[in-house]
């Protein structure tokens, strides 16, 4: 199938491409991460937390789709197969079972803070290939800190 046609130079969508597709893989794992602690937490913060979990669920969904949109936009294809995000996510994730409240909060914000390290080399990546992509990235890092800032502060680890 050909291309599609795109107003970046060939070299500038393959760096927004690289980039976006490891944003969307990162994203669509911690979605996955955040629904498999939302079914298996317990303890005595079941409830905050088990809200606060499908709202992450939700910002990182649609932050996927944005990010797989933009892709597309570039001409890359955005690739969120279930193959291809489990081969290719590396974010910290919950072990199977019921897991206490104290060890989700501590593994969501090693997860979200690692995703937003990850995002900030993303985003001085493509500061020169493509100001847009590198636009959309800084705004998912914001919210992905928050995120993250709102899991530390329940254990006040910063």
């Amino acid at each position: 199938m050909p291309a599609m046609k795109n107003t970046l130079p060939d070299a500038a969508r393959q760096t927004a491409g690289n980039a976006l597709q490891n944003t969307l893989v990162d994203l669509l794992g911690l979605s996955l991460v955040g629904k498999q602690a939302h079914w298996n937490i317990v303890g005595p913060r079941f409830r905050s937390l088990h809200l606060q979990l499908d709202e992450l669920v939700t910002v990182t969904r649609e932050a996927a789709d944005t990010v797989a949109e933009r892709a597309a936009t570039l001409g890359v294809p955005p690739d969120g197969r279930p193959t291809t995000i489990a081969s290719a996510f590396t974010l910290p994730g919950p072990k199977a079972g019921w897991t206490r409240d104290d060890d989700i909060v501590e593994m969501m914000t090693d997860a979200l803070e690692t995703a937003a390290v990850r995002l900030r080399e993303r985003i001085d990546a493509t500061e020169n290939a493509d100001p847009v992509t590198q636009d959309l990235l800084i705004s998912i890092t914001a919210e992905l800190e928050k995120q993250r800032w709102m899991f530390a502060a329940q254990l006040a680890t910063y």
